[in-house]
């Protein structure tokens, strides 16, 4: 009714609780202990979550046109460290969801231009895309939810908002946005002010959006009360981040929303609109978390497919690893732009090396095979108490990913100091419980988090013990021969292929980033990062001498 109507309006408009539109509201809640730099307000602010040890998260996912590139997983790394953390290290479960845009302008041209339907492409390159992700590592959303599939309840989500006096249809099928209706609401991540409508268009407003277009001849398109057509791009995050099947996956009420920077506006700032205009609310999302772009270096403009210079996913892989790539993602903060470049991902690649290094080295002292000078304990003691101190501060302050990983290198640099083999040990006492606290930390507390596979690493080592076992088995000498036999002293003949087998085997693992290294009759391991000829010729050199 008129009444009913006006009555959304004026809590929609002008103020809410006495302040701006555009004032954030900070939520009521369980208090993380955390910060973290929320774009609606532009400034670090504490993050609350609505339930205790659960965040519920939004992302925006990709329209499934063409391969992923290095851009795009830039931006998936670097949330899916975001929420490794909080899982991980703050013990907050993430209720993450993404949308895939399945139906666009651009997944259509694509279609024509291959002559095929768009439900092919879109379902090709969603299929690469999760594909891709995997590679990389990030842990899949809890769903994916496509546009497609979710289309009736799109058109009930803007019925809705028509019924709530913030949306009106066209004689011509679409139905737009109204901003005016809001107030002072919109344009809480900025944007252009209003300008004057053209007569030739069928908006009330020019920062009107559409919510639904009508179709074009052979176009797909969907029935709906205002003729046959298509859901407008921001309705669909609205929708699915809000009620699904009939039941509300996040509702009125989201603590985080994801995406690239170039997402807020106008994207974001519409599905702010649309959201509380449909849920009547003064806050939908709580907390909008904006990643920087990836730029090639030298370029000012960030790596895009409509620029044409970007670099593939699968192209990336095939120089660098997954671990590597997280690596130069930890070394930003997540919400800065990032130069790409060949020195940046050997930064990278030293830094990983360094760490894996230490922990192959510190595993030999444990073993004994590594011989050193007596160890400063008690010194090593304190670095290890203050690492984990400034890691945990770090990651607390908006995920300062960079200071978290200097902590840590700063420790590996420490550690590594005290490992310095000499020839001949002069029987001091050893230190190996602090070594093996560090080694414990990094890998169980830090590269579990972000980019070490513990499930790989536990595999590795049954596999080296098995060669080991069966290496020294063939490295057993036999003994003088006695009278009349015409053998001679040294290795059995017999057993020799096993001693090429295992050579094989070591060879073979080399360009997979597995080292295994022969030292004497017993063999340690390290998984290494790099190109697989680089790391197939590492493994020759390091291992020539102690080749059987």
């Amino acid at each position: 009714t008129p009444r009913s109507v006006n009555a959304v309006r004026s809590r929609l408009s002008g103020s809410c609780c006495g302040v701006s539109g555009k004032t954030w509201i900070r939520p009521g809640g369980f208090d993380t202990g955390l910060k973290t730099f929320n774009s609606l307000t532009k400034q670090k602010e504490p993050l609350i979550l609505a339930r205790e040890g659960v965040a519920t998260w939004y992302s925006c996912g990709p329209t499934v046109y063409d391969h992923a590139h290095l851009g795009h997983a830039c931006s998936y790394v670097r949330f899916d460290i975001l929420q490794r953390i909080l899982t991980k290290m703050f013990g907050i479960t993430v209720i993450h969801a993404m949308v895939i845009t399945d139906i666009d302008d651009k997944i259509i041209k694509r279609s024509w231009e291959e002559n095929v339907s768009p439900t092919i492409i879109s379902s090709t390159y969603e299929d690469e895309f999760k594909k891709d992700m995997l590679s990389l590592k990030v842990i899949p959303p809890a769903v994916y939810l496509r546009v497609t599939d979710n289309v009736h309840h799109i058109v009930a989500f803007i019925e809705r908002i028509i019924q709530n006096g913030h949306a009106y249809a066209t004689k011509e099928g679409d139905v737009f946005f109204d901003i005016r209706s809001i107030g002072d609401r919109y344009g809480k991540f900025g944007g252009s002010p209003a300008t004057p409508v053209a007569k030739t268009t069928n908006k009330r407003d020019a920062r009107d959006f559409a919510l639904w277009k009508p179709s074009k001849p052979q176009e797909p398109y969907w029935e709906s009360p205002w003729g046959r057509g298509r859901p407008g791009w921001h309705i669909e995050c609205s929708t699915i981040a809000s009620c699904i099947t009939g039941h509300s996956v996040f509702g009125s009420q989201l603590d985080i929303h994801s995406g690239g920077i170039d997402l807020a506006f106008p994207h974001h700032e519409n599905e702010v609109a649309q959201s509380e205009a449909y849920h009547q609310c003064g806050q939908w999302a709580n907390y909008f978390l904006h990643s920087g772009h990836l730029h090639l270096k030298g370029s000012a403009e960030k790596m895009s497919k409509s620029l044409k210079n970007y670099i593939t996913i699968k192209d990336f892989l095939q120089s660098y690893s997954a671990n590597e790539f997280r690596m130069f993602c930890l070394l930003a903060k997540y919400r800065s732009a990032v130069d790409y470049s060949d020195s940046s991902m050997s930064q990278a690649r030293t830094s990983l090396g360094t760490i894996s290094t230490f922990i192959h080295d510190a595993q030999a002292y444990l073993k004994g095979q590594l011989q050193c000078l007596p160890v400063q304990e008690a010194f090593l003691w304190e670095r290890l108490a203050e690492t984990k101190s400034s890691v945990v501060k770090a990651l607390a302050e908006d995920f300062d990913t960079p200071r978290a990983v200097g902590a840590l290198m700063n420790m590996v640099y420490h550690g590594n100091c005290q490992l310095q083999p000499v020839s001949e040990s002069d029987g001091a006492a050893r230190s190996p419980a602090v070594f093996a606290a560090m080694i414990s930390y990094i890998r169980d507390t830090f590269l579990t988090f972000f980019f070490l596979d513990s499930q790989l690493a536990g595999v590795v080592e049954q596999l080296t013990r098995f060669r080991s076992e069966v290496r020294a088995f063939a490295l057993a000498r036999q003994d003088a021969p006695t009278s009349g036999s015409t053998s001679k002293p040294g290795l059995f003949k017999e057993r020799i292929p096993l001693l090429k087998a295992c050579d094989t085997l070591r060879d073979g693992l080399a360009p997979f980033g597995v080292l295994i290294k022969d030292r004497g009759a017993t063999s340690t391991w390290e998984i290494t990062q790099g190109k697989p000829s680089e790391r197939g010729q590492s493994v020759q050199n390091k291992d020539q001498e102690t080749s059987s």
